[in-house]
């Protein structure tokens, strides 16, 4: 049986080989905490205990404390698992790709996609032109924070101002009006 000395020792010696391998691989800039965390207490022989009369060596099992006592140990499995337990696992219904039988053509681009759920292609496109227009009232402010409390009407090429508009702030755009941008 090794001595309480000479199994710190050995660990002493394993944390120091830990501690350059890994000053190795990550450099000596790189602040390192520390790898192992036991109850140092635990570990040292108590002062204000009297030594056991007779063998020193042969301690119950109830007053030996050591390294063991003070590490929280995980659970480990039992047995393997076989490849075909984890395959079948991996491949189990829930977790495969489910044909979707709700997909058409997009009417505006012709891109596919499902229904009731708008067009990524034409998403993009309205994407496009609002930060255009957003761009242009930016022009017209002449920063965020000097916008006016009224509504905004962009107005198209060939449109006019309805009754509706007035006293609100217009922005007017020189192309045709999308088909997909709704007035």
């Amino acid at each position: 049986m090794m001595n309480l000395s000479a199994l710190v020792h050995s660990l002493r010696c394993s944390l120091l080989r830990i501690e350059s391998r890994l000053l190795q691989i990550t450099g000596p800039e790189t602040q390192l905490g520390p790898c192992v965390a036991v109850n140092g207490p635990s570990l040292l022989p108590r002062i204000d205990q009297e030594p056991l009369q007779g063998d020193d060596e042969e301690q119950s099992p109830e007053q030996t404390s050591g390294l063991l006592d003070s590490i929280l140990w995980m659970a480990a499995p039992k047995k393997r698992r076989t490849i075909e337990v984890n395959r079948t696992r991996r491949r189990d219904e829930r977790k495969l790709i489910k044909v979707k039988s709700n997909i058409e053509p997009c009417p505006e681009c012709g891109h596919l996609k499902q229904n009731h759920i708008l067009c990524g292609f034409c998403y993009e496109k309205v994407h496009r032109e609002t930060a255009l227009i957003r761009g242009q009232i930016k022009a017209m402010e002449g920063g965020p924070l000097r916008a006016p409390t009224v509504e905004t009407v962009v107005l198209y090429e060939g449109e006019t101002q309805s009754e509706q508009d007035r006293g609100k702030r217009i922005v007017e755009r020189s192309r045709k009006r999308p088909a997909w941008f709704s007035y």
